[in-house]
């Protein structure tokens, strides 16, 4: 039969790469969060669980366990199988509470010979040690904030340290964002359980590193909103503070963002900040967008908009900062490493 596991031993097996975790709640639970690492293979589907659940609080225990049982045979061999064929030879079932769901996909899989574990107290008391962990998470190692004006690449940059072994906290990437009004085009933004999820297991991917770079973020990026202990290592860190010229940052916006890909998306961002800036700018704006003039749509965003509002925020910025002036992100990169204590080794 299969064996109970706590949160604990389930992400010790996953470090050790032994185990494959197996979601199986609906695919819309799924969606909105997940254990990382996880597949989904759904016992029900989002209606076939709406149909239990109504026989459940209208009926009975039994009316729904009779109709989940008629559900799941139907689709058993297919179900066994998938399990059966995704990753290493261990595998972890959870459901939402370790109930039902949980217990009858591990028991049916361990009836053909699967070594098979299931969570205990399913994904809640996962989501429970999400919570604790950072509810008591200890105090950052030093951190390093880049810093610098819209267009700079500062996310692109941060990935590319990444690539070289430096220990990189990418907070707009886990939240599917890019933290400005038209961030979340072409993005999928993260809600708050995904982005917690992610973040405890970046930080503990990185809990003997000696430093942290960080983007300089404000507290809440999209949809999500960092933990204080993360807000406050950031005022506290080393920031880089990056300068670039205005047609390498329009280059670098219009790479990332790809307008012409997302044209009404754009046009309607536009509109929750077309009051704030100067009528005719404004109009100027809205007809580059309109006539697929990115280029000066970006060029006149970044001067009459996004540049303005940065100087202001760094002069209440009252630390002092390293700035780095680079032509392009290559360089920008280049220079920022030449600042940074060599990678942590073994990364």
């Amino acid at each position: 039969m299969f064996q109970d596991i706590t949160v604990a031993e389930l992400l010790d097996l996953q470090l050790k790469g032994t185990a494959q975790l197996i979601d199986v709640r609906s695919q819309s639970e799924f969606a909105e969060s997940t254990i990382p690492g996880s597949i989904n293979i759904p016992l029900f589907d989002d209606v076939e669980r709406a149909v239990v659940g109504t026989l459940y609080k209208q009926e009975s225990v039994e009316a729904a366990k009779e109709k989940g049982l008629e559900i799941v045979s139907g689709k058993l061999p297919a179900f066994i199988k998938a399990i059966g064929e995704n990753g290493p030879p261990h595998k972890i079932v959870f459901c939402w509470r370790g109930g039902m769901r949980s217990r009858t996909s591990a028991t049916l899989a361990s009836l053909i010979g699967l070594k098979m574990y299931r969570l205990n107290g399913g994904f809640r008391a996962y989501r429970k040690w999400v919570v604790e962990t950072l509810e008591g998470y200890p105090e950052l190692p030093p951190c390093y904030v880049i810093n610098g004006y819209t267009g700079t690449g500062k996310t692109e940059l941060l990935s590319r340290l990444q690539e070289r072994g430096y220990p990189v906290i990418n907070l707009e990437e886990m939240a599917g964002h890019r933290g400005s009004i038209f961030g979340h085009i072409g993005k999928t933004p993260s809600n708050q359980k995904s982005f917690e999820t992610r973040l405890v297991h970046n930080l503990i991917r990185l809990k003997n590193a000696p430093y942290l770079i960080l983007e300089a973020e404000s507290k809440r990026v999209g949809k999500v909103v960092l933990p204080e202990f993360l807000v406050k290592a950031k005022e506290r860190g080393t920031a880089l503070f990056l300068e670039m010229p205005v047609g390498e940052r329009v280059g670098n916006i219009l790479s990332d963002y790809k307008p012409q890909e997302n044209k009404d998306e754009f046009i309607r961002s536009f509109e929750r900040i077309e009051k704030r800036i100067h009528t005719p700018v404004a109009a100027e704006i809205r007809h580059s967008l309109q006539d697929d003039r990115y280029n000066e749509a970006a060029r006149l965003l970044l001067l009459h908009y996004y540049d303005p509002r940065y100087q202001y925020a760094t002069e209440q910025y009252e630390k002092e900062r390293i700035t780095v002036s680079a032509a392009n992100l290559d360089e920008a990169l280049e220079e920022i490493i030449r600042k940074l204590p060599l990678p942590p080794r073994g990364r």
